[in-house]
């Protein structure tokens, strides 16, 4: 007999009258896009509702468990800004939180059902390949039948078993998704899926369902690929007599057109994304658009914070469209957060990628950064652009060959020969001073500025591309290195003319 005085207990727990959602991972290792995506998405349709956001762990298959990976949740979410209402680190009133704590309920829920005849005890030994290939009729089920004192005495006889959920024969069941409509299904095609393992454990679908009641969530957000189970969630829910909450399935993240994101193809995860040099909040920007788009007047905006998202979020702008991960866009909104961030943030976000080129403690990071900001995508690719401070790299004389600014290289050697005892008459060495000297050559000489700065940047540098011009890498490098390598110029020239 179901303890229906426990679960009325339960049911007096439900916290009800406002918005309650739920991202629940399975602690299998990495956060990949997709599962940063439900979470977004879960937590911004309870920010934006002023509801409770709540953290479930669903760790049931201890064989998948990897262990770290509940850190890994944990660093992911408050990395994000997604923060939690109630959790298995903060509590709340319907713990406890983590899926394998709640084993005892699954089973009193289970007999529950059975009871209310939407459930069944099924002794009949079927391999798990069977399950899953569903080549199992239900209409030749002995067990859907059995009378129910039959059934009991059998379970009390301790004779093993597993519980089924009862699925009509007959008839179809329709339920509402709020991106995908309303999506009918012939019962027919439903197989009478197990909801108690013969070791007590619930499946998973079981759980999810007992525990989204249980803690009064309101919104599911899961992924397009649990539509078909959908049906099955609803005749649960009837079964018990409990309100269907609403369902958002999402449509997977893919790779390409036909393919979805897989680590196992080297698809990058949350982890691999930061790795690689993006902006926390580039991520979860680009993210959000993955499979949502706003509405009306800021219909064609793609830069939002987190607190813009939370303002502007709607369910109805999630779209039951496949989104393809377009690791050129993402750049392309990481270098706009780049290029927003206050040079005191960047200049701490950079340093680390700074000193991986720049070992001399001589030159300031600060001021290595201030010319990199607005010309970075990406964190990572830093340190390629700095490998000329530490060393001046061996480079060819054709570099001061360049058709836009009009050099070459017998030009380029009288330029540097008149630039420089200017710059060593200087009595201080700061931009504007490094500046006018080169702009007071160039008038004198009657040329364009390009015409003497060019020079000057392949003789400091060694490179034609560089973060910065002339005037500022001179600046860092300071006087005695940078007439040191001007020095080195004039006679790389005098070698090639």
């Amino acid at each position: 007999m179901a303890d229906s005085k426990w679960i009325a207990e339960m049911e007096q727990k439900i916290p009800v009258g406002r918005v309650r959602t739920r991202f629940a991972p399975s602690p299998t290792g990495y956060m990949h896009v997709g599962n940063l995506r439900t979470a977004l998405y879960t937590w911004l349709i309870a920010r934006h509702y002023d509801g409770t956001f709540i953290l479930r762990i669903e760790d049931t298959d201890q064989g998948r468990l990897v262990e770290g990976a509940v850190d890994v949740i944990y660093k992911t979410l408050k990395e994000c800004g997604l923060d939690h209402d109630e959790g298995p680190d903060v509590g709340g009133p319907v713990a406890p939180y983590i899926q394998t704590e709640r084993r005892g309920f699954y089973k009193k829920y289970a007999e529950w059902l059975v009871e209310r005849g939407h459930a069944y005890y099924c002794f009949c030994e079927k391999t798990e390949s069977e399950e899953e290939s569903g080549s199992f009729s239900r209409r030749e089920d002995p067990c859907r039948c059995l009378d129910c004192r039959v059934a009991m005495a059998r379970v009390e006889a301790g004779e093993p078993y597993v519980i089924r959920q009862k699925i009509p024969l007959e008839g179809t069941t329709t339920f509402h998704d709020e991106s995908f409509g309303d999506v009918t299904v012939e019962n027919a095609s439903l197989d009478d899926q197990i909801l108690l393992k013969r070791d007590g454990l619930p499946t998973y679908n079981f759980a999810n369902v007992i525990d989204d009641h249980t803690m009064g969530i309101t919104h599911v957000v899961r992924g397009s690929e649990y539509l078909s189970s959908a049906p099955k969630y609803n005749l649960l829910y009837e079964g018990f007599g409990w309100p269907i909450p609403k369902y958002v399935h999402c449509a997977p993240v893919m790779r390409d057109q036909h393919n979805k994101m897989s680590k196992r193809h080297g698809d990058p995860s949350y982890e691999d994304l930061i790795a690689g040099g993006y902006l926390t909040e580039a991520v979860v920007n680009y993210v959000a658009l993955l499979g949502w788009s706003p509405r009306g007047d800021i219909a064609e905006q793609e830069i939002f914070s987190r607190e813009d998202l939370v303002k502007v979020f709607d369910i109805s702008g999630i779209s039951k469209s496949p989104a393809i991960f377009d690791i050129e866009k993402l750049k392309h909104f990481n270098s706009e957060y780049i290029r927003a961030m206050t040079p005191e943030r960047f200049a701490a976000a950079a340093e680390p990628y700074i000193r991986q080129a720049v070992k001399n403690p001589a030159y300031d990071p600060v001021r290595i950064a201030a010319i990199l900001q607005q010309r970075t995508e990406v964190l990572t690719e830093i340190p390629e652009k700095l490998d000329f401070f530490d060393t001046l790299p061996d480079y060819e004389a054709e570099l001061y060959v360049h058709k836009k600014s009009k050099t070459d290289i017998p030009g380029s050697l009288a330029t540097l020969k008149k630039l420089l005892p200017a710059l060593e008459k200087l009595n201080t060495w700061d931009e504007n001073d490094i500046l006018k000297v080169m702009t007071d050559l160039a008038e004198a000489e009657g040329v364009k500025n390009a015409k003497i700065m060019w020079p000057a940047r392949i003789a400091i540098a060694g490179k034609a591309v560089t973060p910065g011009g002339a005037v500022e890498i001179a600046r860092i490098l300071g006087r005695d290195e940078c007439l040191r390598r001007i020095q080195i110029g004039i006679e790389k020239l005098e070698r090639a003319v």
